[in-house]
């Protein structure tokens, strides 16, 4: 059992810094890299491009990266955890597999973990007593079910345990949670016990650090200026021992500020009940948590505790809901504001004169009242503002609706208020809606595959 492993995150989101992974691996010594690639929305936007191309699916800037770093990987001997694969981690695999060979590296264990999607077993598992009713509303997922796009399981560090102990050095999953990926590898260097619960909680915690890339480094925090090399910013790193103790970190010779606030900041994403931080893995206790600056950006978080695991597996589901249309214009002094708003009254005059009807439309002010609607204060004299963008979106079930509203907007530029100065993107062409459908199911009901492939 090693004394101590240094986890780093290289990936907060699909999007995320390209260079963060490679840094992490050449700017210093680590046992782990994990990169974070999904959220809820992410998933139907991969499911939706594996509809248009079977080899899509998954987060093609991955196997590129792994590509620049698997001469580093493989001399240092770091292993990489990532949930990447999205809805075909197989084919995101399959893609390493190729770039492996083409460099000529071989002795290299690549596993895949699936199994979490259950898109097509809804009705199966309803038989089998799984309602999948909507958590928030407890409405019956018959509702939407024939507008389902996605359907995937959150697995927890279980199956990336089994790969690990299967000799894995590169782990491509479709949906586990974002901290799984960190509790994964202490569970496997540490031989900590699945039941213990503090320790599951712990790690836990680490991965809620880690998840969200430089976030917990300086990166959205609060007190920005305080935040030295924003250009060259490192990505978060967990020194993490066998007591269940870690420390958060990052590269010496990288930007970026580790310090109790922005490791409190990333602490308070996303938790709801601070007691009890529900994973598939455990629930941890954030209420639990101590924090003691212990060197210059070094942060050492103890006293964790944690709570049996429930008996379910969440389940994130998205369907289509509809379209939505937006675009802007705007208009500058004088009487920008009320331009502004005779334009907005003056569309949806035209829009209801055309029998269009839609669930909502919004018109706003951006740089007014987008963000304060109408909390925000009056202006005394309208010809203070020098311009001021309108910006007017419509969602609705009518994809015909969505492209006459489109057709209506740039006949404003000569139909409409004077001194119209720019009209954003031309004419908008309207985008689906995907909704959010939250469930859960019993974990006997659905098992994650593990498999692995040696080069």
């Amino acid at each position: 059992m090693k004394n101590m492993i240094r986890i780093a995150s290289g990936q907060g989101f699909w999007g995320d810094l390209l260079r963060a992974p490679i840094d992490q691996v050449r700017c210093g010594q680590i046992d782990y890299l994990t990169m974070d690639y999904l959220a809820e929305v992410t998933m139907s936007i991969m499911k939706r491009q594996q509809l248009k191309n079977p080899s899509a699916g998954y987060a093609r800037d991955f196997p590129e990266v792994i590509k620049e770093i698997l001469p580093d990987i493989k001399a240092k001997g770091i292993k990489v955890i990532s949930n990447a694969g999205g809805v075909n981690p197989i084919g995101c695999r399959d893609k390493i597999v190729q770039y492996a060979k083409e460099l000529g590296i071989t002795d290299l264990k690549i596993a895949v973990v699936y199994g979490d999607n259950i898109l097509d077993q809804i009705t199966e598992l309803q038989s089998k007593g799984a309602p999948l009713n909507n958590m928030e509303t407890d409405e019956p997922i018959s509702k939407v079910q024939d507008k389902l796009v996605s359907a995937n399981v959150y697995y927890g560090a279980k199956p990336m345990v089994e790969a690990l102990q299967q000799g894995a050095d590169i782990i491509v999953t479709g949906r586990v949670t974002d901290t799984g990926l960190v509790l994964a590898p202490m569970i496997y260097e540490f031989g900590w016990s699945m039941e213990d619960w503090d320790k599951m909680a712990s790690g836990t915690i680490a991965g809620h650090i880690l998840e969200c890339g430089a976030q917990s480094t300086g990166g959205n925090f609060t007190d920005w200026f305080k935040v030295e090399g924003f250009e060259n910013i490192g990505f978060p790193i967990c020194e993490a021992f066998p007591d269940g103790t870690f420390v958060i970190t990052k590269h010496e010779n990288l930007g970026g500020l580790v310090n109790e606030m922005t490791i409190k900041e990333q602490l308070l994403y996303e938790i709801g009940n601070p007691a009890e931080y529900i994973t598939p893995d455990c629930i941890a206790d954030f209420t639990s948590i101590q924090l003691q600056q212990i060197g210059e950006h070094r942060v050492k978080v103890f006293g964790i505790t944690g709570k049996p695991a429930t008996p379910f597996y969440k389940v994130s589901c998205a369907y289509q809901d509809g379209w939505k249309s937006t675009t802007t214009l705007t208009y500058s002094w004088p009487q920008a504001k009320i331009k502004a708003l005779k334009a907005a009254d003056i569309l949806k005059k035209r829009l209801d004169n055309l029998g269009l009807h839609f669930d909502e439309y919004r018109a706003e002010l951006v740089g007014y009242n987008a963000c304060h609607e109408n909390t925000a204060k009056p202006v005394q004299n309208e010809d203070d503002i020098n311009e001021v963008q309108l910006r007017v979106s419509v969602r609705g079930k009518d994809i015909k609706a969505m492209e006459a509203f489109g057709k209506e907007i740039a006949p404003l530029i000569l139909t409409g208020p004077s001194a119209v100065t720019g009209f954003a993107g031309g004419r908008p062409t309207p985008s689906e809606i995907m909704a959010y459908w939250p469930a859960l199911i019993r974990k006997e009901l659905c098992q994650p595959i593990v498999e692995i492939v040696q080069i």
